[in-house]
Order: C-alpha cells, then structure tokens, then sequence
C-alpha cells in the first residue's frame, strides 16, 4: 500500500511543468448564496423616477391675426404651414411686428425712430395682411401684407445672418429679394439682406443648393435702390387646396414662426 502512495505522488510531480505546477481552468467563485425570492404579499420594488419634463419655453406673443390696432383685418388660421422649419434668423432675440405701423414707420403710433426701444422688445405681433394694395387670397379683405416683418436682435444693418429655413435652393436673387424653394415644395421669400453679400455667397448657379440654416445674407434695408428699415420681410407660398387642385399662394407665417422661434429658444436658453 505504501508503494502506490509513492507512485501516486510521483505521477503527480511529473505532471507538472519544469516551472512549477501552474492552476488551470477558470478561478472558483465564491458561492453567492441564496438569491431572495420576492414573497406573496410584499410591495413592488419603487420605480425609476420619470424624468422631470422641461418647461416649456415661451415668451410673450398676442395670437395669429391680432394685427395692430386700425392696420387691417388679420387671417386667424393657425395651420402651421411650414411645420418644423427653421426659424430664419440664425440667433435670437428677434421681434416680429409691424414696420409701417412701429415706430419709424410712416404710420407709427407717435414720435421715435426705427431703433427706438419699443421695436426691439415683446410682446411679438402679426402683420400679415395689415393694409397694403397687393393681392392676398388669405387675407379677409383679399389684399394685404404677403409676409411677415422680423427685426433682428439690434438695430444694426449688415449683422444678423438670415438663414435658410429648410434644405433647398436658391431660385433668384433680386434686387431686394432671394427665393429659396425648398425640398419640401414650399417657396420662401427673404426681403431687405444686404443684397452684395448675398450675391457675394451665391456667385453662380453651382453656389446656390443650400442646407437647413445655411447662411443666405445679413439682415438690411435694401429696397431696391431705396432704403426701408432695418428688418427681414419673411414670406411663405405653399400649395393650398383650391377647387379640387391645389394653388400656391402666400400663406400666413405667424403660426410657423412662432413654432420654429421656440424651438430656437429651446436651444439657447
């Protein structure tokens, strides 16, 4: 009996590399003992607590179609037009009302010039179809403004950048006005940009397929060889269903600018 100990002990040196015995296979763990089962009767385990949901960003805006006070008859359709479009001002703040009927507007509400304080602040206010003599099928008296009036966020001429509000095109740049067709069909219209910068950006047909919030031109006052103020006119033509077929035609951009600015604002604030 004492033999087969030896022998048995000799086996086992013999198995072992010249270096020393080395362990194989994977390490034990340690036992982590029972797992508890949930009994009859205890209470569900406490839920993962819901994210608190932002608040949502506002400022102070009158509805679609509150023209200012004796400047015309407003169209209250809210439909956003252009859902999910890019506000065309590249940063805020920015202020939409009125230019004629602002102060330093042929029709202000009293004395004060075109930087004057009351233009750049809130409450925002519509101004499609305030008085004027184009044609507008929107509008309640069927002529009026064709767009909307945005003054950037200071009275300076040739600073903020106006940007494309979807992926498109730039179809024509004129003397006062860049068209831009978007991808999704609908056409906008950007009036008073510094007109040599814009040409400046688009020199030649190649230049002119743009991208959602490229730079088109700085906000100005160009008329055409006149001047105005210092703002972006901002229209919108979409196709609108007419007599079993649709017309494009310019239609009201309140509702999808404030859409778009509060998103913008989501953003920055």
């Amino acid at each position: 009996m004492r033999r087969l100990a030896v022998a048995g002990l000799l086996l086992t040196l013999t198995a072992c590399a010249p270096g020393g015995c080395q362990q194989t296979g994977a390490p034990e763990t340690a036992d982590p003992g029972p797992v508890e089962e949930p009994l009859p009767g205890d209470p569900d385990p406490a839920p993962e607590p819901e994210p608190p949901v932002p608040e949502p960003v506002s400022w102070p805006h009158e509805p679609g179609g509150a023209l200012y006070p004796g400047s015309g008859s407003g169209a209250t359709d809210a439909t956003l037009w252009a859902a999910g479009m890019r506000f065309p001002i590249e940063a805020g703040p920015a202020y939409a009302n009125s230019q004629v009927y602002g102060y330093g507007g042929y029709l202000a509400p009293g004395p004060g010039g075109q930087c004057d304080a009351r233009n750049y602040a809130y409450p925002w206010r519509d101004n499609f179809c305030e008085t004027r003599s184009w044609t507008n099928g929107m509008c309640p008296a069927g002529k009026g403004h064709q767009g909307q009036d945005i003054r950037p966020a200071t009275c300076e001429k040739k600073v903020h950048w106006a940007v494309a509000a979807e992926s498109g095109r730039v179809t024509s740049i004129g003397s006062y006005t860049v068209t831009l067709l978007g991808d999704s069909g609908r056409i906008y219209r950007y009036l008073h940009l510094d007109m040599a910068g814009v040409r400046a950006l688009f020199p030649d047909a190649a230049s002119r397929n743009v991208t959602r919030g490229q730079h088109l031109g700085k906000v100005s006052s160009d008329f055409g060889g006149n001047a105005t103020t210092i703002h972006l006119h901002f229209e919108i033509k979409a196709p609108v269903a007419s007599g079993g077929g649709a017309t494009v035609m310019f239609v009201p951009t309140y509702s999808s600018l404030v859409d778009s600015y509060a998103r913008l604002l989501s953003v920055t604030t």
